[in-house]
């Protein structure tokens, strides 16, 4: 594909549709180290103007990454449904853009949506989302809904749901115990209790799995938990009797940056029977968790598409997407902000990933959250997460990442506070996932309207915690 627009008498010749998504990106520091980037705002707008005349149909005929080389370009294209993609067919990306504004703006936005969901593909996705201003993004992302369930209903109306990350730089039970019961008194934990594990080894895995099942069991919390270890390590942990809730893994848009996790398609199979096997929920069965980062494909050194070059980084989160809808899962976050500012540099562009990452994972029919971070070496502050956390929950992201005081001891870098999320809620009126909710108000945890009372029983319950934990 060869496109050319001429800009202020200026003519930009673009020699294959990976060259145009790159540059009609809008910029950051990833795509400028990668060599994809536009040479100057003028030849961005150069780029985004050709890319809205081309046709849908193209992506399906063009592929980004070669089929023949890449696992995740075969499965985006061979489960693509033709069916979902007819209403649409006939459109433009520019075409696009305004049918989903559109439908955006309609009562039934939401089933609408869903039921092209499967023609879309993530080069599509990312394609419209580079046209698009970040209150267009808003607007669809609020107007795609996706519910999944496990012990807990997620991505409701009028619900904001939070995943509680009380890590620990020794995976120290006490420590981690503490950091939980700080989040569930002020609210968190709905979307899961989720820990990174400061090591790899399976007993500790395996410790932490079952302090975050006792104390499930012995407050009756409607909560789902995850020790985010590799997946082999999981699976290995299921094998052995452990209480596996959700089965984590980190994925990436191309083969070569899934292997660089150590994963393929046939583990990631193997782990979704798995975790599906024990029949722990008890709303529903996703038991999926992924995470995604724009970045991780570049820092993988497996970012190259068809001819050689460079693709875009949004283009290849947008493909993790694709290989996420495969496993239907209960929670998908992207981490924004998290790989540093060799990709995204500052809160401009941390906040505009943010609102891509949500507006194509919510297209393609994902639970899209969102970890609202930077690290400290991003010329980036707590006044860019505020932003993006309001446009988010405007937006309607399904869930945000938690941690205690705003500081995740054990990952150094900068994500939001319990308060924060309380703070949210209460601002754009929202509420956690029902089930929750309601055991909150059993617990005198919120009071009958729902605002957050906690603090006032911390430190017996902190006692008794500990005592468990111990």
């Amino acid at each position: 594909m060869i496109a050319t627009q001429v800009v202020n008498g200026h003519s930009y010749q673009f020699n294959s549709l990976v060259e145009l998504l790159g540059k009609a990106s809008p910029k950051r520091s990833g795509d400028e180290l990668a060599g994809c980037a536009a040479s100057c705002e003028t030849e961005r707008a150069a780029a985004q103007a050709a890319l809205a005349e081309v046709d849908l149909t193209t992506f399906l005929n063009e592929a980004i990454v070669p089929y023949e080389s890449d696992e995740v370009t075969r499965l985006i294209l061979d489960s693509h449904s033709a069916d979902a993609f007819e209403p649409i067919s006939h459109l433009s990306v520019g075409g696009f853009r305004d049918w989903l504004l559109e439908i955006a703006a309609r009562p039934d936005a939401s089933t609408t949506l869903a039921a092209v969901a499967p023609g879309i593909t993530p080069e599509m996705a990312a394609a419209v989302s580079k046209i698009m201003r970040n209150s267009d993004l808003i607007a669809v992302g609020k107007a795609c809904r996706v519910v999944t369930a496990f012990r807990t209903t997620l991505g409701l109306s009028g619900r904001l749901a939070t995943r509680l990350q009380p890590n620990h730089p020794t995976d120290d039970l006490r420590g981690v115990a503490a950091s939980l019961l700080d989040g569930l008194l002020l609210g968190q934990g709905d979307a899961v209790v989720g820990i990174n594990p400061a090591g790899d080894s399976p007993q500790a895995s395996a410790d932490l799995l079952g302090l975050l099942d006792e104390v499930r069991q012995a407050y009756d919390i409607p909560m789902q938990s995850c020790v985010l270890s590799h997946l082999s390590t999981t699976i290995g942990l299921i094998e052995a009797g452990a209480p596996v809730d959700l089965v984590f893994q980190s994925i990436g848009g191309t083969q070569g940056t899934n292997t660089s996790f150590g994963v393929d398609l046939a583990m990631l199979r193997e782990g979704l029977a798995a975790g599906q096997s024990l029949g722990r929920g008890t709303v529903g069965n996703n038991v999926m968790y992924f995470e995604t980062g724009q970045g991780s494909s570049l820092s993988a050194g497996a970012n190259l598409g068809a001819g050689g070059r460079p693709v875009d980084q949004q283009t290849l989160e947008a493909r993790a997407y694709g290989l996420a809808r495969e496993f239907s899962p209960l929670l998908v976050n992207t981490v924004v902000g998290f790989i540093g500012p060799e990709y995204l540099y500052d809160g401009k562009q941390i906040i505009r990933a943010g609102l891509e990452d949500h507006f194509c994972g919510k297209l393609l029919g994902l639970p899209m959250g969102v970890d609202v971070c930077y690290t400290n070496h991003a010329e980036a502050d707590f006044d860019d997460l505020d932003t993006l956390l309001t446009v988010l929950a405007a937006a309607g992201v399904n869930f945000v990442i938690t941690v205690p005081g705003a500081d995740d001891v054990m990952l150094g870098y900068q994500s939001l506070s319990y308060h924060d999320a309380l703070v949210i809620r209460h601002a754009m009126g929202l509420k956690p996932a029902p089930e929750f909710e309601a055991w909150l108000k059993r617990q005198g945890i919120a009071d009958a309207y729902g605002t957050v009372r906690g603090l006032e029983l911390g430190a017996s319950r902190l006692r008794a915690l500990a005592g468990a934990a111990s």
